[in-house]
């Protein structure tokens, strides 16, 4: 059998790119003949160096300008809110099926919207118990650590200094209790919610059965009825109206009212530790040594451990402003009254440090409350000896 022969056909590569700039010649040749010719012609021997990203980011090496006072945003709502969801025309936007999707049915908007706040709520609360815990973690093994060097002061300072990170642990602990406390009242807001919306919903039931009635039939008895339905009803939703609104604001008010006071506590407390820490730090000898020279011996560890008593003692003698809730939650945010103890405290720890006395030799691991109990006890005890 004889075939004919099968025809022949040119194939060319066509690819789109997008020229980088308009001075760039991108020809397009097309012959009568059929077939399809792609040219270019490039400055450079480089497929890339005439074309560049869709995507283009431009980056600024320079200093980032301050934005002045005048055009900063007095509220975190943008114009974006007001906006629909879903612009008009367009399909609404479907979401895959899962059961959380579930949890947010039979909830308004705004009962949406709580709920996403409290769940946030709980991942904050548990970013601070992270953060305690982490605390505590890197304060042992500082402590290990500088026990390892064979350096005494940066053993001795090292072990003071994670007795100072434990206790700041424990701030972020006690901070996550009182976010727990906010969260708590924005959960009582939610249940409230929750227990409006039958009566919400029955009031609008009542009113579509009475449009729907006066559609069909209007001369119809019982139209009167339903009126009178409609008047219960809506009664009844305006108490329970009344009592969201005032659970709403009290509780609004208690939750961050509780979460400021725990935010002052915590930053006052962090604060006292920080300057103390500081004054650990400073104990120790960071001068240049020259191969060959001994280093001075150390003698600061008595002073070592009355920073942590004075440290300990700043913490006890800290009080919220106000002394009460009721005037914890009317007084503003201001001056504090630990600010008063710590400039006494100041003034007598200078004074200790220039006479050199001791008041006590009691370990800093039995006095703070924090981490490293046991092995900062047993440490100072090993540096009182030494110091003997």
């Amino acid at each position: 059998m004889c075939f004919a022969p099968e025809p022949h056909t040119d194939y060319y590569y066509h690819e789109e790119v997008i020229p980088a700039r308009k001075r760039r010649s991108h020809h397009h040749h097309h012959s009568h003949s059929g077939h399809h010719h792609h040219h270019h012609r490039h400055h450079s021997h480089s497929p890339r160096a005439s074309y560049s990203s869709v995507s283009t980011r431009s980056y600024s090496t320079g200093p980032r300008a301050s934005v002045p006072v005048a055009h900063r945003a007095l509220s975190i709502r943008s114009n974006r809110g007001n906006k629909p969801s879903n612009p008009p025309g367009s399909a609404p936007s479907r979401k895959g099926f899962s059961f959380r999707s579930l949890r947010g049915t039979g909830q308004t908007d705004l009962g949406r919207r709580l709920i996403r706040i409290i769940k946030s709520q709980s991942n904050l609360v548990a970013a601070h118990d992270s953060a305690g815990r982490e605390r505590a973690s890197i304060a042992s093994q500082l402590s290990e650590w500088g026990e390892q060097t064979g350096d005494e002061a940066v053993s001795d300072i090292s072990d003071k200094v994670g007795v100072i990170l434990g206790e700041l642990g424990e701030q972020e602990d006690a901070y996550a209790l009182g976010l727990e406390e906010a969260r708590a009242q924005m959960k009582a807001i939610r249940d409230t919610e929750k227990s409006v919306q039958p009566s919400r919903d029955g009031r609008a039931k009542v009113a579509e059965d009475i449009q729907r009635l006066k559609f069909k039939e209007p001369e119809s008895t019982r139209l009167v009825v339903l009126e009178q339905e409609l008047v219960r009803a809506e009664a009844e939703n305006l108490v329970a109206e009344a009592q969201l609104n005032n659970v709403t604001r009290r509780r609004l008010k208690q939750a961050y009212d509780a979460e400021f006071r725990a935010t002052i506590e915590r930053a006052e407390k962090q604060l006292i530790l920080a300057k103390h820490g500081r004054r650990l730090i400073a104990l120790l000898d960071d001068t240049p040594m020259i191969p060959g020279d001994a280093r001075p011996a150390y003698e600061h560890g008595s002073q070592a451990r009355q920073v942590l008593n004075d440290a300990e003692d700043d913490l006890r003698d800290w009080q919220p402003e106000g002394g009460g809730d009721e005037g914890r939650a009317a007084s503003p945010v201001g001056g504090s009254s630990a600010d008063g103890s710590l400039k006494g405290k100041r003034s007598t720890e200078n004074e200790r440090d220039e006479t050199g006395s001791v008041s006590t030799t009691i370990t800093a691991g039995d006095r703070m409350s924090g981490a490293l109990r046991e092995d900062g006890g047993s440490r100072d005890d090993r540096s009182s000896q030494a110091d003997a």
